[in-house]
Order: C-alpha cells, then structure tokens, then sequence
C-alpha cells in the first residue's frame, strides 16, 4: 500500500460515490469572512485529479481536483468583485479570490476550443455532499515541475491506482477523443 502518498485531501481516504439527482451546490473560497460564492446547478462531469502547475491546489496536495460543468449553470452569487483571471494568457481563464487565492471557476472564452462551454470547477471547495467523484488523474508527470522528486513518480501512480484513479500523462482517453474528433470536425469544415 502506497498510503503515505498523498494526493489530495478529498480522495486520500478513498472516493465516495456520486448522488443519484444530485442538484449541485455551492463553491466558497478560503476567506473567513465575505467569501466569494459560485452557485453550480447540477451535476458535474469529467471530475479528474490534476497535477498539471496551473491548477489551484490546496496546501500540501500533490494534485488539483477538476470537474466540468456547462458555463450556463455556473454563477457567481457572492463577493464576486473579489475574483479575478490568475493569466489571461492561458487558455482557462482560472478565476480565483485576489484575498484568499482559490480558484473559484475556470473559463475558456475562445470559441474554436473544443471544451469551449464548459467551466472548470473544484468540487472540493464545497460543503455539498453527492458530487460525482474523480475518474482518472491527468497530467501526473507534471507534478515534478512542481518540484516532486522524479524517483517518486512510481509510488505516486500506484497510490493513484489504489484510489481507483487511472493514472494519464494527458486527459482521459475520451477527453482526447473528444479534442481529436473536435480538430477532425474542424478541418473538414
């Protein structure tokens, strides 16, 4: 058992499942006071650990938790002049707490992006029990970017494998899929 690893607070004593109906809730940030709120209607789809070093992680996490959402049902209900886009460069625009530092939601505004029309959220910044619960984990190398120890890495995927969370280098195998086929549509249009 790989246990000692440990790769994010909310699935490091295993997954619990999803709510059958589950209506969504909402997101806080980390202030103490005068939180950013982010409503989100339903459920979520994708829900992923992340080691990649642009996602928000909690302290002392080796990956992010992500999870999508369509935009429609994303909305910010309180102390939303407190957020704003950690790099508007990248093509997430992560918006997070200027006090506090969470990202809250992310979204992609480019229209010719193929997850464009959903946002990016962290379920785990919830008090609402019944979101769905990690699938994979995406972008593991990169957690030595971040400065883990690369003799490590093989310890890291076998806990991921414990935790029921097929370890990947990319997204999923049908998240590619889908980045693939929305490429292939594109140049055939």
């Amino acid at each position: 058992m790989n246990a000692s690893v440990k790769i994010h607070p909310a699935v490091d004593n295993g997954l619990k499942p999803a709510a059958e109906n589950f209506a969504g809730g909402t997101l806080s940030c980390g202030c103490s006071s005068n939180k950013v709120e982010v409503a989100i209607k339903g459920q979520v789809a994708h829900n992923h650990v992340c080691g990649c070093s642009k996602c928000w992680k909690p302290e002392g996490a080796l990956f992010a938790q992500i999870a999508v959402v369509s935009r429609d049902n994303v909305s910010v209900t309180a102390n939303g002049d407190k957020l704003a886009v950690v790099d508007t460069n990248a093509a997430i625009q992560r918006h997070a707490c200027k006090e506090c530092g969470v990202h809250m939601y992310g979204r992609i505004e480019n229209t010719g992006h193929p997850f464009h029309g959903l946002d990016f959220v962290h379920t785990e910044r919830s008090t609402a029990s019944g979101w769905a619960p990690p699938e994979f984990a995406a972008f593991v190398s990169s957690i030595i970017e971040a400065g883990y120890k690369p003799d490590g890495m093989g310890a890291v995927r076998a806990r991921l494998v414990e935790l029921n969370l097929p370890p990947y280098d990319c997204l999923s195998p049908p998240l590619m899929d889908a980045i693939a086929a929305h490429s292939a549509k594109s140049k055939s249009l």
